[in-house]
């Protein structure tokens, strides 16, 4: 199979041929259809994450087509569309059994605990548990989204922050995860106020539902969110993770209100100051949030198909396998309007 891989650390990833995967006993492998290029693909490249093994094959946002089955698997056949979270459980630890497979102790990640889907085929473990049916409407690159950036905002927005019709909630950082939060906040009935330093994302926010976009360089971001809401914002998510941003996202709330950390903080950011006094003072509730489990999948597949969340809204560029290495590197440099998507394998 063709496959982007790369054998260091921080240098140019290449398109090589790679041997096709077999599927485990209770796996298959999945013929990609389209995979995300996320920024936490490039905290992989980075060596921020201690799973990855070199070489390397990233990708962890992909959509499909069943290509082979283990023989243990019962609930899946050669041609069914699906898609997978980005963390897949084992189906055998504690919080597997109470239904937690994002927290699951012994978890996989295509992408870093083994090769991704940046080829044109992917192994999954433990299929029964984790893969999730895609509606024949939606079309491989809107569903590839929905791994990572999609479904992580759902489960942050809904299951984490519990956001509630008529308050206030702030979204720090407007890119894929970002504007993915503001949709679902606003069709859950939030008043909901995107904060980013590019002006058409901040355009692109109100478009899906924000009613107020502030620039990230105003001097006091807090005080601006404050302002708006008159105290205070219920829920604050940093969608991007960076130092500046969580504590832009603890420092607008309201007494009692909730910080849900969603963006990664690796590498030189993994240790951040924390703002303890307004925490204890205010008590302000600290929550992280970590993808989502296939379960959940269908409350967020009955909002798209209602209508209520569009999240082909949020695919951008559409690259063929041979522009990934550079869409990689280039993830910490500049970030389109919309996820990136390969779609052309």
């Amino acid at each position: 199979m063709k496959a982007v891989m790369f054998e260091k650390f921080q240098e140019a990833p290449r398109l090589v041929t790679a041997k096709d995967p077999a599927p485990q006993p209770d796996g298959v492998v999945l013929k990609v259809a389209a995979t995300g290029v996320c920024r936490s693909d490039w905290h992989g490249w980075m060596g921020h994450d201690d799973d990855i093994d070199l070489p390397h094959v990233p990708g962890h946002e992909l959509a499909g087509i069943v290509e082979a089955v283990g023989k243990d698997v019962t609930n899946w056949k050669v041609g069914d569309k699906v898609t997978v979270p980005f963390i897949c459980g084992c189906g055998s630890c504690s919080e597997c059994h109470a239904g937690q497979q994002q927290v699951c102790l012994h978890q996989e990640q295509p992408g870093f605990t083994h090769w991704g889907s940046f080829a044109e085929y992917v192994g999954i473990h433990q299929a029964d548990l984790n893969l999730v049916a895609l509606p024949d409407s939606m079309d491989f690159a809107t569903a590839a989204s929905l791994g990572c950036r999609f479904a992580t905002s759902f489960r942050a927005v809904i299951d984490q922050g519990r956001v509630s019709a008529g308050q206030w909630i702030a979204i720090h950082g407007c890119g894929g995860v970002g504007l993915s939060a503001v949709m679902i906040a606003a069709a859950a009935g939030a008043n909901v106020i995107g904060v980013d330093l590019d002006p058409a994302k901040l355009s692109l926010a109100r478009e899906l539902g924000a009613v107020a976009a502030i620039d990230g360089r105003e001097a006091d971001v807090p005080g601006a969110i404050r302002d708006i809401t008159r105290g205070g914002a219920h829920v604050s998510l940093d969608a991007l993770g960076h130092p500046v941003t969580m504590t832009n996202s603890i420092l607008c709330l309201r007494p009692r209100g909730k910080h849900v950390q969603v963006g990664l903080m690796l590498g030189e950011h993994a240790a951040p100051a924390i703002p303890m006094p307004r925490i204890v003072g205010q008590e302000i509730q600290l929550l992280g949030s970590h993808g989502m489990q296939a379960h959940r999948y269908g409350a967020m597949l009955d909002m798209v198909s209602s209508g209520k969340l569009n999240p082909a809204r949020l695919v951008g560029d559409r690259i063929a396998l041979a522009d990934a290495p550079q869409a990689l590197m280039d993830m910490d440099k500049f970030q389109s309007v919309g996820a990136t998507v390969i779609t052309r394998f």
